[in-house]
C-alpha cells in the first residue's frame, strides 16, 4: 500500500522537490539512471508503490526499456528539453494504466535527471464523460415520463379486455388471453422501471459510505451473490459522503449485482475499495456551485470484462450484453450519480473490471455520522 507520510526529506535533491509533495498531481524525479530520487504522494497513490520502495527501483523495473514512457525520457535527456505525450499505455506485472498524459522534463540542478508529471486522462475528458452520462439520464427521464403518460393508461385496458374475453373463450382461447395478460404485465414492470428515472428532489445528509457498503453485502450474501467471495478493504479514517442513503444504496447494489453477473460462479471473487483521493471538482446539477470528489468507492470484479465496443455507452439506456437484460441498471446507476453531482468511472480488461464511483464530502458545518469500518475482511 502506498505511504501516507510522503516522501522523506532527502537533503541531496534539488531545492525545491519538497514543494512538489503538496501538488495534487503525480510527480516522480528519475535520476541520470533512471533511479526513482523522489515522488510525492500523489505519485505514490497513481503508481501504487510507497516512495520507500520506488526509491529501490528504476523506471525499467516497472515498465520495458521499449515502453512510450521510457522514450519519453530519453528524448527529454537528449534534447534537453521539455517533452509531453499523451493516451499512453503503461502495462507491465506491476502496473495498469491507460489514457495516461506525461509530460519530462530536464533537472539543470541534476545533469541527466528527469522530472514527470503524470495523469490519468485529462480533467477534461472527465468531464466530458460525465457530461454524456447525464445526457444520457436525461434521455431516460424524458423517455420514462412519455412511457408513464402514453402507455400506462391502454395497457390496463388492454388487460382488463384479455380477461372479459378469458371468461367466455375456448380452452385454446383462454391460453392467449393469459398470454396477452403476461405480456401486459411484463411491458408494464418495464414501464414502472423507467419511471426510476424520472425527476425527483434529492434529498441529502451525511451518510457512512461503510455502512451503505456493508448494507449492499447483506442483500447481496443472502441472494445473487452467496456463492462468491466478497472482500471488503476500507480505509477506516474515511469522512462521510454527501449523498442520499437510499439512492447509494440502489447504485452499490447495481454494481455489485453487475459484478456478481460477470464472474464463474466457483472462481468468482469481488473487492470492494474505499480510499481518499483528490478528485476533481464537478458543478452540481442545477446550482453554480462546484464540489470537491475526493471520497472514492471502487467495485473490482475478476470476470470476464466489458466488450470494448460497449464500453462507450455502457451508462446509455438499452445497452447490454446480457442475455435477457434491459440494460437500464447502468443507466439508472449514471443518473443517480448525476444527481449527486458525483462522477463514475469503468476501467475493464478480462480478469480485472473495476467501476470507480468518486463522491463529494458534506459541505463544512454538517452534522456528521462517526467513521466505523474494517480495513480488511472476506465476506
Amino acid at each position: 500500500m502506498p505511504s501516507r507520510i510522503g516522501p522523506v526529506a532527502r537533503t541531496d535533491l534539488p531545492d525545491g522537490t519538497q514543494l512538489l509533495s503538496a501538488l495534487p498531481v503525480p510527480v516522480v524525479l528519475l535520476d541520470s539512471e533512471g533511479r526513482f530520487r523522489f515522488a510525492n504522494p500523489a505519485a505514490e497513490l497513481f503508481l501504487g508503490i510507497s516512495s520507500a520502495s520506488l526509491s529501490q527501483l528504476r523506471l525499467t523495473d516497472l515498465l520495458p526499456e521499449d515502453s512510450r514512457l521510457a522514450a519519453l525520457v530519453r528524448h527529454v535527456r537528449a534534447a534537453d528539453a521539455p517533452i509531453s505525450d499523451h493516451d499512453l499505455t503503461l502495462h507491465s506485472p506491476r502496473l495498469h494504466r491507460d489514457g495516461v498524459a506525461a509530460h519530462g522534463a530536464p533537472m539543470p540542478e541534476m545533469p541527466g535527471a528527469v522530472i514527470l508529471t503524470l495523469q490519468d486522462g485529462s480533467t477534461a475528458q472527465k468531464l466530458d464523460r460525465q457530461l454524456n452520462f447525464r445526457g444520457a439520464a436525461r434521455g431516460a427521464s424524458a423517455m420514462a415520463a412519455m412511457l408513464a403518460h402514453e402507455v400506462k393508461n391502454p395497457l390496463s385496458g388492454i388487460r382488463g379486455a384479455a380477461q372479459l374475453l378469458e371468461q367466455a373463450a375456448s380452452e385454446g382461447d383462454r391460453e392467449l388471453c393469459t398470454l396477452i395478460q403476461d405480456e401486459v404485465d411484463r411491458i408494464r414492470d418495464l414501464v414502472e422501471r423507467m419511471d426510476m428515472f424520472s425527476e425527483r428532489p434529492l434529498e441529502r445528509e451525511a451518510v457512512n459510505i461503510h455502512e451503505v457498503l456493508d448494507h449492499v453485502l447483506r442483500i447481496a450474501g443472502t441472494g445473487f451473490a452467496a456463492h462468491l467471495r466478497i472482500m471488503r478493504e476500507y480505509d477506516p479514517s474515511l469522512p462521510p459522503v454527501w449523498g442520499n442513503r437510499d439512492q447509494l444504496v440502489q447504485i452499490l447494489l447495481n454494481l455489485v449485482k453487475n459484478a456478481a453477473e460477470a464472474v464463474e460462479p466457483r472462481e468468482g471473487e469481488i473487492v470492494l475499495t474505499t480510499a481518499y483521493r483528490h478528485g476533481v471538482r464537478l458543478a452540481i446539477p442545477g446550482s453554480r456551485e462546484r464540489v470537491h470528489l475526493p471520497l472514492e468507492v471502487t467495485v473490482r470484479d475478476n470476470g470476464r470484462g466489458i466488450h470494448e465496443e460497449v464500453r462507450a455507452s455502457l451508462f446509455e439506456p438499452f445497452i447490454t450484453t446480457k442475455r435477457g437484460g434491459q440494460g437500464l441498471g447502468l443507466a439508472l446507476v449514471a443518473k443517480l450519480v448525476a444527481d449527486h453531482g458525483a462522477l463514475i468511472e469503468c476501467d475493464s480488461r478480462p480478469g480485472r473490471t473495476v467501476f470507480r464511483l468518486s463522491l463529494p464530502k458534506p459541505p463544512a458545518g454538517v452534522a456528521q455520522p462517526l467513521p466505523r469500518a474494517r480495513m480488511r475482511q472476506t465476506a
